[in-house]
């Protein structure tokens, strides 16, 4: 056990800027889930509708997860150019989702036109859409090529949220399952793992480097510039930041230390605060937005389970740090985000209505969430 002042680590660049871009990350991937649910409602486009998870899908959900996980403990070097092939095509995916909103508000703003449309596997494309497609397969590229952990970081953002909006929990109830499941699954990979398996396999994979398919196609072909091309990859299912993030030396680390933390540490919460959100836009009589959050408008549950997460998050850093060992963080996140939702819900008597999840009513189709 290390000395309480070791806490203060939590206050240097590295683990403030981690803290930082989860909480922010979770918060704008549950708005981002919101917004995007009311807009399918709203055009009823049924090709692009979220998966609402039922009782055996969330059951599945930690069992699917530990087979892929021993998969990438044991073949990762054999799979790893694969796997980084379906990040890429993925996270091109992602970025395009995450950005096409803007896009389309800076030209509606600016009042451009844009007539042209093409067609390609079923969807329809105008140019700004094409130019920003263009753009997302350059960013891609950009880091199969350099492997830079802020290029990672963006990526794994993106399918993140891209993840949270299109898998939806229907009710507290589908979700505190999900959630215990993988309460019990990170604590048995982290903990309990070694003892099976010789090694602590989350830690494992979570710290394996890919083998870049760019590099080894370029190496074969004896393409100039071989050595600009990054050998191996960090795939953007975690983020992660230097130690040394201003340059500063980190006693007891080299240059090369990173902090990280899974995308499931931030997904898994996100859809809590996503359907809390969902359930406070529902009991509101006015549209919902960003300022309107923090005044009499709605139940907001959204503030009781967001703080939680910031909290839980903080105190598993701090008890990696004390411990000087890898924390499954759900063991922490768990409890600060569904457990205020539960008891505050319980206080309201309105616990049956949100285990049950609420039936949304017909005439509230007009109203738009603004972010």
């Amino acid at each position: 056990m290390e000395p309480l002042w070791k806490l203060f680590y939590l206050l240097e660049p590295a683990p403030v800027t981690l803290i930082v871009t989860a909480v922010a990350v979770t918060f704008g991937s549950a708005f981002r889930a919101l917004n995007y649910g009311k807009e399918m409602e709203r055009n009823r486009d049924l090709s692009e509708a979220s998966i609402t998870l039922d009782r055996s899908q969330a059951l599945m959900i930690p069992i699917v997860s530990s087979c892929s996980l021993l998969l990438m403990f044991y073949l990762f070097s054999s799979v790893s150019q694969l796997l980084t092939a379906f990040t890429a095509i993925a996270s091109v995916s992602s970025l395009f989702f995450c950005f096409s909103p803007y896009v389309s508000h800076i030209r509606s703003y600016c009042g451009f036109t844009d007539p042209f449309v093409s067609r390609c596997c079923s969807k329809t494309y105008t140019r700004f859409q094409g130019l920003l497609l263009l753009a997302c397969s350059i960013t891609v590229a950009a880091w199969l090529i350099s492997g830079h952990w802020i290029l990672n970081n963006l990526l794994g953002i993106s399918i993140c949220i891209a993840f949270v909006s299109h898998v939806r929990l229907p009710n507290i109830k589908i979700c505190a399952l999900l959630l215990a499941c993988l309460f019990v699954y990170d604590i048995f990979w982290v903990f309990f793992s070694e003892r099976f398996f010789g090694a602590n396999v989350m830690v494992s994979v979570a710290t394996q480097q890919a083998s870049n398919p760019i590099h080894t196609v370029a190496n074969s072909l004896s393409l100039p510039g071989l050595q600009l091309i990054t050998k191996k990859l960090e795939l953007p299912v975690k983020i992660v930041f230097p130690r040394n993030l201003l340059g500063r030396t980190v006693p007891g680390g080299s240059n090369a230390d990173f902090m990280m933390l899974g995308l499931g540490d931030m997904a898994i919460p996100a859809m809590l605060l996503a359907l809390v959100l969902c359930f406070d836009y529902r009991k509101s009589r006015d549209p919902l937005n960003l300022i309107d959050l923090h005044s009499s408008k709605g139940h907001k549950y959204i503030w009781y389970a967001f703080p939680g997460y910031a909290i839980g998050l903080v105190t598993a850093l701090a008890a990696g740090i004390l411990t000087h060992s890898p924390q499954p963080a759900l063991l922490y996140l768990v409890p600060s985000t569904l457990g205020p939702v539960i008891v505050v819900s319980w206080i309201r008597r309105e616990l049956a209505e949100i285990w049950e999840g609420s039936t949304p009513n017909p005439s509230d189709k007009g109203r738009e969430v603004q972010v």
